[in-house]
């Protein structure tokens, strides 16, 4: 599995950002990329099926490595066993941290279990806890812009919960108090809208004026490459379809994009078998994009059921190029070497 789109048509590979301005009239498809598989997506899925080829079923994972339903029943078929909780883990068995970060307690917790662990957590993830550590120690407020309840603002409050507010929202900002307005820093989540961000953001400066920005962005490339196709898709769509699970961040911040850019209705879906054909009802254009955390193939599969309606030109929308890559989590390159090793001295 890799984080570069498949290609699909011919129609779909000789049209880019600008096909909108020779397109045909018509029933169509505005397909949007980048989408679907983000580079430590990757990586954390690689990372599951690199360990149960290396050290054989079964191997743990604590939560789901990512947010898709088909992803994860696909590495439960392979022997991944998924849990909500590090206790849950037999001592001395293989526990995977899924892309989305853990507390130092979870880590600590291993330790006691006697558990080997693999850290899948996403590298940009890993930024913004380090960022937490930092600005904690130098005594500063941390405003934590991100949703309640999701694994990595829970992973990250950890770093330094004494520290750290978080901040749900611009309607949210009122409920800030800190010690010291001259210091306060924000940090984010990283799979937040980038417009509704920038939103807390300004809120947030209206009462601090001093308000610190950390040294770049925390919300990833892949959330807002994602976000800069759809709203180009949006701008000539009748109907958008996201595929993605309802529970990731990135894949609802993508509908809730799309609409707020013009197009006329929104769904997300997990699959074809979730679209509604009354959805279609005097549609002509339809945008279809994916999370992050999606495989292609079930893409493959919305724009193979649209096809079968009648949708079966496939137009290409790409304002950005992406080509990030993320090597294995260290433990699984570590023990990759020491086999290499072992088979040249055999």
């Amino acid at each position: 599995m890799t984080a570069t789109p498949s290609q699909h048509t011919d129609a779909e590979a000789a049209t880019g950002p600008d096909a909108s301005s020779s397109r045909p009239t018509g029933r169509r498809v505005l397909l949007a990329a980048p989408r679907g598989y983000c580079a430590g997506v990757d990586r954390a899925v690689i990372a599951v099926e690199q360990a149960l080829e290396q050290y054989g079923a079964p191997v743990y994972v604590r939560h789901e490595i990512v947010h898709n339903k088909y992803v994860v029943q696909t590495l439960e078929k392979k022997g991944a066993i998924f849990v909500e909780e590090t206790s849950e883990v037999p001592e001395g068995e293989i526990v995977i941290f899924s892309a989305h970060g853990v507390a130092p307690a979870v880590h600590q917790e291993a330790e006691r279990g006697r558990l080997a662990t693999i850290d899948a957590t996403c590298p940009l993830v890993t930024k913004v806890h380090k960022e937490a550590v930092r600005y904690a120690r130098e005594d500063y407020d941390i405003l934590l812009i991100g949703h309640e309840g999701h694994e990595e603002v829970i992973g990250t409050s950890g770093e330094a919960p004494e520290h750290i507010t978080l901040v749900d929202g611009p309607d949210d900002v009122k409920n800030v108090e800190v010690k010291d307005p001259d210091r306060v820093v924000w940090l984010s989540q990283t799979t937040l809208s980038v417009d509704e961000t920038m939103e807390t953001v300004d809120a947030l400066k209206g009462r601090y004026p001093n308000l610190l920005s950390p040294p770049s962005d925390d919300i990833c490339y892949a959330t807002q490459n994602r976000q800069t196709a759809i709203k180009k898709v949006a701008a000539d769509a009748d109907l958008v379809l996201v595929v993605g699970s309802r529970n990731s961040s990135n894949s609802v911040r993508l509908v809730e994009t799309a609409l707020g850019a013009g197009a006329r209705d929104g769904h997300l879906v997990d699959n074809a078998g979730e679209i509604d054909e009354s959805w279609l009802d005097g549609v002509e254009t339809v945008g279809v994009s994916s999370g992050a955390s999606v495989p292609e193939v079930l893409v493959d599969e919305v724009l193979e059921w649209l096809a079968q309606r009648g949708w079966d030109h496939v137009e290409l929308v790409q304002p950005v190029e992406e080509h990030m890559r993320f090597s294995l989590p260290k433990e699984l390159r570590r023990d990759l070497r020491a086999e290499a090793a072992a088979k040249l001295t055999r």
